[in-house]
């Protein structure tokens, strides 16, 4: 299997938060944008999320999210076919996903926190791969993968469980297809010891999925399987506005030296 090249679209504020500014007809259009963007540099695929919708809600979103996020795929689809698509509802509303990936065609959802329970800026937020599986089944959406967070930025374990263990857990009895590996918080870079210890319990492929940068990638490269990047594509490399070509093509150059891609 290819190591993975993954783009993130930050969705600004979307209508319903409290932030929101934007109709989402411009905001789908701007989806479309940073979707050339990343099908011309020759990713893989992109992952779609709520990121500007802070301070995240912790169970289930508000309907208006759903509708926005699924104009917003559609959107993306339309744009770049050539492009898996995965989608990521913050914080942790694994169902919206999974219904916004059945629907519009998606390869993959991401769940921050797919199995235990961890401390976040939200509160409590505790897994419900059961939930998530058997809604998976019912909706005959076995083709959409489930990309899930071990150890995930942006806050701590309720309990305490060895890393191994929660790899071990998140492979095999919440059987995720994907496991995905950050720092302490967005833009932050992955510690390459709790990556290498990752990689050696999971039985899945493994995913940095945040704070991947140009210097650091030749060492990724020797313990992951791929990569899921958002803030080095931006300016200045910071979260949140639109994909920048010429920073999208020289980190994809870059990781194909990396990660030994033609």
């Amino acid at each position: 299997m290819k190591a993975a090249l993954v783009g993130v679209i930050h969705l600004p504020p979307l209508p319903g938060s409290p932030r929101s500014a934007e109709p989402v007809s411009a905001i789908a259009k701007r989806c479309e944008e940073d979707a050339k963007i990343l099908a011309g540099a020759g990713y893989d695929a992109v992952v779609v999320e709520n990121f500007g919708d802070t301070p995240f809600v912790r169970g289930g979103v508000p309907p208006v999210t759903v509708a926005a996020m699924t104009a917003c795929a559609i959107a993306v689809r339309a744009a770049a076919p050539e492009l898996s698509v995965a989608v990521n509802v913050l914080r942790n509303d694994a169902l919206a996903a999974l219904s916004i990936a059945h629907v519009v065609g998606a390869r993959a959802i991401r769940v921050n926190v797919h199995t235990g329970a961890r401390v976040t800026d939200q509160g409590l937020i505790e897994a419900r791969a059961d939930e998530t599986l058997r809604e998976r089944r019912n909706l005959g959406a076995g083709k959409v993968e489930i990309w899930a967070d071990v150890d995930v930025k942006h806050s701590a374990p309720l309990g305490v469980r060895s890393l191994e263990q929660e790899v071990a857990d998140t492979c095999e009895r919440a059987m995720a297809d994907r496991i995905l590996v950050t720092g302490d918080g967005t833009g932050k870079g992955v510690d390459l010891t709790k990556l290498a210890r990752v990689k050696a319990a999971s039985t899945r492929p493994v995913l940095v999925a945040s704070g991947a940068t140009l210097e650091s990638l030749p060492a990724l490269g020797e313990h992951a399987d791929g990569v899921i990047v958002g803030s080095a594509l931006r300016e200045g490399g910071r979260a949140g506005g639109p994909i920048d070509d010429k920073r999208a093509r020289e980190f994809a150059a870059a990781f194909r030296d990396a990660f030994g891609r033609p």
